[in-house]
């Protein structure tokens, strides 16, 4: 047993990749408030190596109307989170959750169907 050595390396520990408690918070006051005013009706997460997200459903059987996603390894931090519509269409990103929640009117969607 004298040969042995203990080497820690905390460099390899991942992070949670995942939404923080915050993060969901954030995103569950939202859906709270569409849920009320009738807008959303179901959502549903999606998890991948590189990404996390929100689906945010009108109705069950549909696809999602809107997606609010977490990039694990943003290529610009204005990419960290992206909130694309219906299409796939990227409606905002940004490094900041909260700011960009709030800087989308959620209840003037003008989706074509």
């Amino acid at each position: 047993m004298k040969h042995l050595k203990l080497i820690v390396d905390n460099k390899k520990i991942k992070q949670s990749e995942f939404f923080s408690k915050k993060e969901l918070k954030v995103i569950f006051d939202l859906y709270a408030e569409m849920v009320s005013c009738g807008q959303w009706k179901d959502y549903g997460l999606n998890l991948s190596r590189i990404q996390v997200s929100f689906n945010i459903y009108r109705n069950a059987t549909e696809f999602p109307i809107y997606k609010i996603t977490k990039n694990f390894r943003p290529k610009n931090k204005n990419d960290k989170y992206i909130v694309k519509d219906l299409h796939g269409n990227t409606i905002k990103s940004s490094e900041n959750l909260e700011n960009l929640i709030q800087k989308i009117k959620w209840k003037k969607s003008n989706l074509l169907y």
